[in-house]
């Protein structure tokens, strides 16, 4: 597929040339992982293209924005327009499913810590959306997930430097404990959940 390789390197030149906003556009599009684009942004901030507190920022919002548009897509689409169109996105049918599972049993609270599991932390915009979520509430909690994701991989692409296309082989000691630290939180979580609708249906 050399015409998606191709797009890849023009939305990288478009972040090189925008600076943070172009990391803004790169995580909205979805083309790419957003691992990549914060890396590369990382590398632009280690060479002085882009300052770190522009390139943090605008790599929350659009890490939020992304997620946004699946929400609007689901909200106002429902589960069959992503069941055709979700291949796109990254977002396959098994993820769905796993997203609807994890939403159903644990409820709004779940979009923060699902955004730090690798198979359903885009999908599980998509039952917030279908399910009508608030849309405050659910913008507040995606974009305090985007913090410290931005900030791991911003940091790691900032210590590879011109390497920092290499990070799917770095990243994995700092991004397993992270998620192994969510999930254990996503376990207590839904223990509360779980233990307070007993006692008040007692």
């Amino acid at each position: 597929m050399s015409w998606l390789s191709e797009f890849v390197q023009l939305l990288l030149s478009w972040v090189q040339q925008l600076g943070a906003l172009g990391i803004m556009l790169g995580l909205m599009v979805e083309v790419i992982p957003s691992e990549i684009v914060l890396a590369y942004g990382g590398y632009l901030i280690s060479e002085g293209k882009v300052g770190f507190g522009s390139a943090l920022l605008f790599g929350v919002i659009g890490g939020t924005l992304a997620q946004l548009i699946i929400y609007v897509i689901a909200r106002y689409g429902g589960r069959p327009v992503l069941d055709k169109y979700g291949k796109w996105l990254h977002i396959s049918g098994k993820h769905l499913d796993r997203s609807e599972d994890w939403f159903r049993k644990y409820g709004t609270g779940m979009i923060f810590f699902a955004r730090f599991v690798p198979v359903i932390r885009h999908a599980i915009s998509i039952p917030a959306g279908v399910s009508r979520m608030s849309l405050p509430l659910f913008t507040l909690l995606t974009a305090l997930a985007a913090i410290p994701w931005t900030l791991l991989f911003l940091y790691l692409g900032m210590q590879l430097g011109e390497r920092w296309d290499t990070i799917h082989d770095i990243a994995g000691p700092y991004v397993q404990p992270l998620t192994l630290t969510m999930l254990a939180l996503a376990l207590g979580y839904g223990l509360y959940k779980f233990v307070r609708s007993r006692g008040q249906s007692m």
